[in-house]
This record gives structure tokens, C-alpha cells and sequence, in this order.
């Protein structure tokens, strides 16, 4: 007996050793597996790189806590894996999931806070047991090193879409927007962008939110064309210092001096973003003038040399089916109401995901955009945004009101619609003062361009955020105040301009693609009570079969020993 306990310690005790040196070096050295067939949980060498570049402790609150419904599940787990992943590659990430309205005495205030704070909710409508409630869910992240914070935005709310289609989305940009906040704490700027301060172009008030995210990776510069009257050749070799001129909506016609020093930019290898109105009117003027105005063309002077890089604004205004709202108010004072109506003139473009720029985009709100004409001349073109198929280009000038009704329309007028709203241009583009009389002498006049490239965009308000007069600050880009939709304009220019910085990386990330499983609901109804049949009889089935084999192996062994 003594032998027999000693034997068994020794086992014990062997057993014991053995596993805490396997678990010792499980700790060492260890490897995940992704056995998904999307590789979903296999971190991007974009991510990796990113990850790598983290040496402080980063606290990573994500506030999917709490009562989350179903639909909203799957969302929770695919980030609660994912952020997994993140920390298995660096320690320095601590990532701790949160409700926000956990032990608040005033849950009202609490979520006004968060609004306040730019954490927009989803409203969720519930009913259980025939009442009717509203549930608040907050799907963001929030990243801080203790001196700054990043908001990640975990949910998409895509227009048109369903549930299930949202949280698709939702996760299918997951590691996308995770990895794009954790760079902003680790970029190290190099690029500069000059912003066009001349011409009538956008204030910054209405550029700050774009600039703001823009600010984060690159230098940002205002610069004027000026001083081309008095120094022409100062102002270019000024400009040449930057990678990348954005010109958002200019009202002022360019001279003929300022077009030549951005032409001899762009023939020594600058990149533009050209977001360009060719139509004056806008909203405010017809709130001004009780909903009616005048649609005139805005000459700019700069078609010559748009034609020679291979494309034509026009003087028309997208008139599209596939619209977004505007909200007009009715009534006086007190009385004041406020109505969402259909706006024809306001297109809500959905990308053809055709491009790194445009891939796995929301839809983008464009307002009195016009269409483009693109030309031969050996540059490659790629249509980025169009209208819908249902859409017409109106001429000007013309009278634009409030009066509008989409349903009164003739259908059959708006079937020559995907007109051009958004053309990227790449190649090698030909001077506009090639066999022409320049109307400056510079030192150097380059007649054919250094591989570059450019975008144009049909509207200037693409950029423009609304402003929030009470709070007197400006809202987030693509955020629409009155109805609380969200457009994708700050994504799509942000692509933008990345791919004209050659910044690809992370537009490659932005368009991984994942794959969920979800149930077929119309398949669960119509099989339900199979299934539930099939619960229930099938396990009692296997337990009386179960049963019956031990009886019979009982008896049959008793019967052998008798």
C-alpha cells in the first residue's frame, strides 16, 4: 500500500511539473491560429507595422457594454477578437470594454455628455411584453496616451441597408479604422499641403474639419496666388516646397499669370485637388430670398486649361432622383416649424467601388454639383463618383425653388443619368501654354509634365462642414445637423487625397474584406417547428437508444456469468 501511494505522488507530482513547465513556456512562446476562411483575425502588415511603432501605454475603452441587442452581437464579439489580436502584438495596448451608462443617476445628462463629447448614439427601438422602449447604444472606441484622444467609429450606418448589412460593413472596416486612430499617435509628418487662401475659396471655418483630420498626417500650409503679380517666379518655387495644392471652391475668376504657375507646378510633378463649382447659387441664398433663386455660371477662366488636362466642367447642375434631404422652416416665430423636403439638387452618390478611393464607402452628399466631360489626350481617367441612373443635367441659368416636387417629375427625362461628378487623372499632362503665348517669362516653362496626378470634383461644398451657430463651432464633416444622417465626404477626401500622396497603405487596408455568417431568418421562420421537433425528439431518441444498448450489454454479461 505504501509503494502503491508513493507511485501515485510520484505520477501526481511528475504531472504537476510537467505542466507548469508547458505552461512556462506557453508564455514564452506563443502563436495564434486563424482558421477563418477570410483570415479575418490575421492582422494586416500594415496593422503589424503600426502596432510595432507603439512603445507608451495606450488605454483602449470600448463602449460595447451592457445590454447590446442581438443584431448588435456580432459586432461586440468580432471587436472583443479582433482587439485580441491587437494585444497579443503589443502589450502596451489595454483595452478594456465599458458601458457608459453604467451607474449614472441621470442617464439623460449622461448621454448628452457623450453626444457633447462627439460620441453620437444609435437609437434602438425595442418591445417586450407589448411595451415600447428605446435603447441607447454608443459604438465607438476611445483612444488616449493621457495627453490626447482619438474617437473610433465601430459602426457604419449605411444607408439603404439592413441590420445585417450594417454590422457587414461595420466589421469589414473594423481593423481599418482601429489601426488608422493608433497611427495618428505614432505618424511622424513628412508631406506638406498647400490650401489655396486666394480666389474667393472656402474660410476655414467651413474647411476646419477636414484640415483638423488632415492636420494629423501631413503639414498644413495656407498660401495665396497674390504675390504672382508682383513676384511670379517667388510664388512657384514657394508652392513647388508642397506635395499636394487643394483648391476648394473658388468664386473669383483665376488671371492668366496665377494659371501659369500652377501649370508649371503641376509640370514639375504637383498634385491637385480641384473641388470646383462652375455654378453659382446655394441654400442660403434662397432661405434669404423666401425659396427662390438664380442659378447663374460662375466663369473661373480656367476651362482652357482644364480641357488640355483632359477633362470639361460644365455649367449644369445634376438634377438626380437619388437624392438627400434639405430642411426648410414654415411659419412664424413661435410658430416656426422646421420639414425635411426631397432636394433634387442635393445628389447622394453611392461609390461604384471601382477604385482604393472609393471602395466600401457610404454614401457621399454632394449639393448643386455639376457634370464632367472627360477628353482624349493620353492621361488615364478613372470615374471615382457619378450620379445615379436616374438623374438629368440641368442647364443655366435657371430659376431654382423650394417647390420641387420629385414625384410630379417625368421619369423618362432622367434615364441618360451616371453622369461624371468625381475624375481622377494620371499620367503625363501637357502644358496649357504648349505652342501658345505664355503670359509670364519664368526661368524654366515645361511643356510636359513629370508623372503626376490629379482629382476634380464637381462641387466645393463636398468639403464644407456645417457649423453649429448656438455652440458657435463647427460639426464633423459629412454630419448633417438637421437630419443627424452621416455622408461619407470626409472618408471619400481623405482617400483622396492619401492616394495623391502615394500614401496607399492603409486604402488597402480600408478595402480588406470580410465575410460573416449570418442565419437566414425567412429560412429559421418557415423551419421552425421542424426544428424545434427535431430538438426535442431526436436527443430523447439518442437517451432511449443509449438505454436500451446498456440494458442489453448488462443482461448479455449477466447471462455470461450465470
Amino acid at each position: 500500500m505504501k509503494r502503491y501511494f508513493n507511485n501515485t505522488f510520484s505520477r501526481v507530482g511528475g504531472a504537476l511539473l510537467l505542466l507548469l513547465v508547458i505552461n512556462y513556456i506557453a508564455q514564452q512562446w506563443h502563436s495564434r491560429i486563424d482558421l477563418t476562411q477570410d483570415k479575418r483575425y490575421t492582422l494586416s502588415e500594415t496593422t503589424r507595422k503600426t502596432l510595432s511603432q507603439i512603445q507608451q501605454p495606450l488605454v483602449i475603452d470600448v463602449l460595447l457594454k451592457g445590454n447590446i441587442p442581438t443584431e448588435f452581437k456580432k459586432l461586440q464579439t468580432e471587436a472583443v477578437q479582433l482587439l485580441e489580436e491587437y494585444t497579443a502584438a503589443n502589450e502596451n495596448l489595454i483595452v478594456n470594454f465599458v458601458n457608459p451608462l453604467e451607474d449614472e443617476p441621470n442617464a439623460d445628462a449622461a448621454i448628452q455628455n457623450l453626444i457633447n463629447n462627439g460620441l453620437q448614439p444609435l437609437q434602438i427601438a425595442q418591445t417586450e411584453a407589448g411595451k415600447s422602449s428605446v435603447e441607447y447604444i454608443f459604438p465607438w472606441a476611445v483612444i488616449s496616451d493621457g495627453k490626447r484622444v482619438e474617437k473610433v467609429r465601430l459602426f457604419i450606418d449605411k444607408l439603404g441597408t439592413t441590420d445585417q448589412e450594417r454590422v457587414q460593413n461595420s466589421v469589414q472596416r473594423l481593423e481599418y479604422n482601429l489601426t488608422d486612430a493608433l497611427h495618428k499617435f505614432t505618424v511622424k509628418k513628412q508631406k506638406k499641403i498647400a490650401i489655396l487662401r486666394s480666389n474667393g475659396t472656402l474660410e476655414d471655418v467651413y474647411l476646419y474639419d477636414f484640415l483638423k483630420t488632415a492636420r494629423e498626417y501631413y503639414f498644413i500650409a495656407p498660401f495665396t496666388l497674390d504675390s504672382v503679380a508682383t513676384n511670379a517666379e517667388k510664388t512657384l518655387k514657394d508652392l513647388e516646397k508642397f506635395d499636394l495644392l487643394l483648391v476648394a471652391k473658388p468664386k473669383s475668376p483665376f488671371s492668366d499669370e496665377q494659371k501659369q504657375v500652377i501649370d508649371q507646378y503641376i509640370m514639375n510633378g504637383g498634385r491637385v485637388l480641384w473641388l470646383i463649382d462652375q455654378v453659382n447659387v446655394s441654400l442660403e441664398d434662397m432661405y434669404k430670398t423666401g425659396g427662390v433663386t438664380m442659378a447663374m455660371p460662375l466663369d473661373l477662366n480656367l476651362t482652357d486649361m482644364f480641357f488640355q488636362y483632359g477633362f470639361r466642367l460644365n455649367y449644369t447642375l445634376i438634377n438626380d432622383l437619388y437624392f438627400s434631404e434639405i430642411v426648410v422652416a414654415t411659419g412664424d416665430g413661435s410658430q416656426s416649424r422646421y420639414m425635411n423636403i426631397p432636394w433634387v439638387y442635393n445628389p447622394m452618390v453611392l461609390s461604384s467601388n471601382n477604385h482604393l478611393i472609393n471602395s466600401n464607402l457610404d454614401a457621399v452628399r454632394l449639393q448643386f454639383a455639376n457634370g464632367i466631360d472627360t477628353l482624349k489626350n493620353g492621361v488615364k481617367k478613372t470615374v471615382l463618383l457619378s450620379s445615379s441612373p436616374f438623374s438629368k443635367a440641368d442647364g443655366t441659368p435657371r430659376e431654382i425653388n423650394l417647390r420641387i416636387d420629385p414625384k410630379a417629375m417625368n421619369k423618362e427625362l432622367y434615364k441618360k443619368g451616371n453622369i461624371p461628378l468625381a475624375v481622377l487623372l494620371e499620367g503625363e499632362f501637357k502644358s496649357m501654354y504648349k505652342d501658345r503665348v505664355r503670359p509670364l517669362e519664368l526661368k524654366e516653362n515645361t511643356t510636359l509634365s513629370r508623372p503626376t496626378k490629379m482629382i476634380v470634383v464637381s462641387d466645393g461644398d463636398i468639403i464644407k462642414n456645417d457649423f453649429d451657430s448656438q455652440h458657435k463651432m463647427p460639426l464633423e464633416l459629412g454630419f448633417d445637423r438637421w437630419t443627424s444622417k452621416y455622408y461619407d465626404n470626409k472618408a471619400f477626401l481623405q482617400n483622396a487625397m492619401n492616394y495623391l500622396l502615394d500614401d496607399t497603405e492603409f486604402l488597402t487596408l480600408r478595402n480588406k474584406k470580410v465575410q460573416l455568417a449570418f442565419l437566414d431568418k425567412e429560412k429559421v421562420a418557415e423551419s421552425a417547428s421542424s426544428w424545434q421537433v427535431k430538438v426535442f425528439v431526436y436527443p430523447l431518441l439518442l437517451l432511449i437508444l443509449v438505454m436500451l444498448s446498456v440494458l442489453y450489454f448488462y443482461k448479455k454479461k449477466n447471462l455470461k456469468k450465470g
